[in-house]
């Protein structure tokens, strides 16, 4: 049995704005926030405008996905010693198969 797809503004074929994002995830009061979990499966585009990175490709259902980081908050999480650690766990991901 295949999983529901979610209707998300992610799947269009252009970039969502600000609002688009804002207005799609705005909670009710009532409603209690919950964490999305999604894989991007394959990623196929990579673009770096006005201060945001966006990495798009498909998802665990082969369905496509963008994701949206700030620019600037990505690239101090993501620094040499980051990308260090990312290639050791890899290569011992690698080893273990």
């Amino acid at each position: 049995m295949e999983k529901p797809i979610l209707n998300s503004i992610f799947a269009q074929t252009s970039f969502p704005t600000k609002e688009e994002v804002d207005a799609e995830y705005a909670l009710d009061n009532e409603e209690k926030e919950e964490e999305i979990h999604k894989r991007l499966h394959e990623i196929n585009t990579f673009q770096c405008v006005d201060n945001e990175i966006y990495i798009r490709g498909k998802d665990e259902w082969g369905k496509d996905f963008t994701i949206c980081f700030d620019a600037f908050n990505f690239l101090e999480w993501i620094d040499t010693e980051n990308i260090e650690y990312i290639k050791e766990q890899l290569i011992k991901y690698i080893k273990e198969k």
